[in-house]
């Protein structure tokens, strides 16, 4: 039997989800959380063989969820919301389904996944690219899509990320590794410039040398010049040529 969590501050939605889900003996609903507090306390305890995931939730959003489900567990979106975001999820095997829940379409979704193998809590490579924009974990509020154009650098926090995006410098904390990175963003103008940082050369505004190892880049939108390591520096002047731009 597979254990259900329910994650929607709906209790019109949630009652007609638990209707649905009694109608299948193979799932035991197991608990129902409201808001992302609650929803992480609840993740941070125990293991679920399924989550159903709302994306508007009181506290934030379903998006912020995501790292705290354990990769055992099948996330499954119940809610109207961005459909390019949604179909990217699809491709990495995690589902959705458009409320009001449809019984038929339930009905589809829950044999295949107690028969399909684990999948991770959230996407990866390049099906996280959406035209020109990249599927992030977003926080309360934050749009889920962000254009690469708008992308300053990705800097490493162990398996965390933090991008800087915006004129703003606006900075985003992203459960992805650089490694994760290197595969999504396109080479032709994201460098990466040490073991810690990936530089988009269309940002850069200037360079200096710091020593006979190293150079300083400064971006657009950002206080705090990078530090390039000099074996990154070709690889750094041909994406600023692809971009059109020179320092």
């Amino acid at each position: 039997m597979s254990s259900a969590l329910i994650i929607d501050d709906e209790p019109p939605a949630c009652d007609i989800l638990r209707a649905l889900l009694a109608e299948h003996p193979s799932v035991a609903i197991v608990g129902e959380v409201g808001t992302v507090a609650e929803a992480r306390a609840r993740l941070a305890r125990h293991d679920y063989d399924l989550v159903f995931l709302d994306v508007q939730l009181r506290g934030g959003s379903g998006f912020d969820l995501l790292p705290h489900v354990r990769p055992g567990s099948r996330i499954i979106f119940v809610s109207a919301y961005d459909e390019h975001a949604l179909r990217a999820f699809e491709v990495n095997a995690l589902d959705d389904l458009v409320k009001p829940v449809a019984p038929v379409r339930l009905a589809h979704k829950l044999p295949r996944l107690g028969s399909s193998a684990t999948t991770p809590p959230f996407p990866s490579g390049r099906a996280l690219l959406i035209d020109d924009r990249v599927l992030i974990k977003p926080g309360a509020g934050s749009e889920p899509l962000v254009r690469l154009a708008d992308i300053r650098f990705v800097a490493s926090s162990e398996n965390y990320s933090e991008i800087a995006v915006g004129d703003a410098g606006e900075r985003l904390l992203v459960r992805r590794t650089m490694e994760a990175w290197e595969d999504i963003l396109p080479p032709r103008h994201f460098v990466r410039v040490h073991r810690q940082m990936i530089v988009n050369a269309t940002h850069v505004r200037r360079l200096d040398r710091a020593s006979e190892a190293t150079s300083l880049l400064h971006l657009d939108g950002v206080t705090d010049p990078a530090l390039a390591s000099y074996r990154c520096v070709g690889a750094w002047r041909e994406a600023l040529s692809v971009a059109g731009r020179s320092v």
